[in-house]
């Protein structure tokens, strides 16, 4: 079952779910926007991009490894700013991360959840996808969320830090899991743990 933006709060000062920082102003008011909708909540991009080294001779791989064995040596990283910000070209891939940080605890005597990862509309009508593939964010997950950023438009988009990229919805989880912590949980970066 899908949260709502009222039982999303409820959720988070109960700390069955924590989102640091968390998203503000709870209700819409002048002057703020409301990064709550009916059914989610907007992320922010935070302020590093990370990619392939162009020109590598570059070959993916997984059998030779997990992503950040492969990702680490091969990539490079710019932080951006307001006024330096990432231009992603079309047909262009890169991964960031979102400046919030998510915890899904399980909790063993209530209710535990899940979340999923979307694009904004905004963004997609321009081509730009934020979260190619993989939009399942587990039960006992904690860490940023790292966003493959892909821009399938004719033209060029300029990410800067804070802009609203994503939504995130939030799920009950039926029963209680057991425990089976990925290779990204805890990241901090994008492409893995710091």
């Amino acid at each position: 079952m899908i949260l709502s933006n009222q039982s999303l709060q409820d959720a988070l000062d109960r700390k069955w779910i924590v989102i640091d920082p968390e998203p503000t102003p709870r209700k819409p008011s002048q002057g703020a926007a409301c990064p709550y909708e009916t059914t989610s909540v907007d992320f922010h991009l935070a302020d590093e991009i990370a990619y392939i080294k162009p020109g590598l001779p570059f070959n993916v791989d997984l059998s030779q490894g997990k992503f950040g064995t492969l990702f680490g040596p091969n990539s490079e990283s710019v932080t951006i700013t307001h006024e330096q910000p990432f231009v992603l070209q079309p047909m262009r891939l890169v991964l960031a991360r979102t400046r919030e940080r998510i915890e899904l605890p399980i909790q063993p005597d209530g209710i535990s959840f899940a979340a999923r990862i979307e694009g904004k509309s905004s963004y997609a009508r321009f081509g730009l996808i934020v979260h190619l593939t993989a939009p399942t964010i587990h039960a006992g997950f904690f860490g940023t969320i790292t966003l493959e950023l892909i821009n399938l438009g004719a033209y060029p988009i300029t990410l800067r830090p804070d802009i609203a990229i994503c939504q995130v919805i939030f799920e009950t989880v039926d029963g209680v899991p057991f425990r089976n912590d990925s290779q990204f949980h805890g990241q901090t970066r994008p492409g893995g743990h710091a």
